[in-house]
């Protein structure tokens, strides 16, 4: 697919993703790195905890759900250049096995007041698992190029 510009986009355009699969000791070794609490290192102590069971980080899912909407349908020209997340839900845990996808939905969209090389476009990412659970939302404002 090519690279789109602000021009090609249009509010209420969708775009989908691959799949991501979560492996346990993908959880496990980003929880080491970077959120160390029982319930996403232990699956003993995960099974005690309120997830009744081994579950990702949000932050793990997030930086997931950040890799298939880099890689997905949307390439926008000059890479995603993000300003500013929000709502951001975790609705359903992430468990090993879970296979996750996302899709992408322009909100809305604008030249830039101040640089006429550029516009901004507000999306809506959701991330699901293969039961079509959702276990990730969040809106987001993402610089976009425009065709000068």
């Amino acid at each position: 697919m090519n690279e789109l510009y602000l021009e090609d986009l249009h509010v209420g355009d969708r775009f989908g993703s691959d799949t991501v699969a979560v492996t346990e000791e993908s959880i496990i070794a980003f929880a080491r790195e970077f959120d160390p609490q029982q319930f996403h290192l232990d699956a003993k102590a995960a099974e005690e905890s309120i997830f009744k069971g081994l579950s990702a980080s949000g932050w793990h899912t997030a930086a997931m759900s950040m890799k298939l909407f880099i890689t997905g349908e949307l390439k926008l020209a000059g890479g995603s250049v993000g300003l500013g997340v929000d709502e951001l839900r975790w609705p359903q845990p992430v468990r090993p096995g879970d296979i996750l996808r996302l899709e992408t939905e322009i909100l809305d969209m604008r030249a830039s007041r101040s640089k006429p090389d550029r516009g901004i476009i507000r999306i809506r990412n959701v991330t699901t698992n293969q039961r079509d659970e959702i276990v990730q939302t969040f809106a987001a404002f993402v610089m976009v190029r425009r065709r000068l």
